[in-house]
């Protein structure tokens, strides 16, 4: 059997904030959406590559038929998790998935229960 070492309070906290962001389950349907843009989102209506750039934050705030503000919250909470990163391309902000850091939350989560 090999030893893991204990994470620590610092990922505990940081898991903690994970699961608060996906607590939601809009965040949590758009962190879905975000997996596969293309599938989602029309890439003929995309100003930049979904899969390289990411989402435009109105192309979501148009399918969640939510708030501008209320969608870029949320975003905002997802990004502070380390779920999504951000992209300004002109006055507009897109979004994609930071897949290394949900990789790395993956192997915490298995390392902490």
């Amino acid at each position: 059997m090999t030893a893991h070492a204990d994470p620590g309070p610092d990922a505990t906290e940081h898991l903690v904030e994970v699961f608060k962001a996906l607590a939601n389950p809009v965040r949590l349907q758009v962190l879905g959406w975000l997996r596969e843009p293309d599938r989602h989102f029309p890439p003929e209506r995309a100003i930049a590559d979904q899969n390289e750039v990411g989402v435009c934050v109105s192309h979501l705030q148009e399918k969640l038929g939510l708030a501008q503000s209320t969608v870029s919250a949320y975003m905002a909470l997802l990004q502070r998790a380390g779920l999504v990163r951000s992209t300004r391309v002109g006055k507009w902000t897109h979004y994609r998935r930071d897949e290394q850091r949900i990789a790395q939350l993956v192997d915490l989560l298995g390392r902490t229960i």
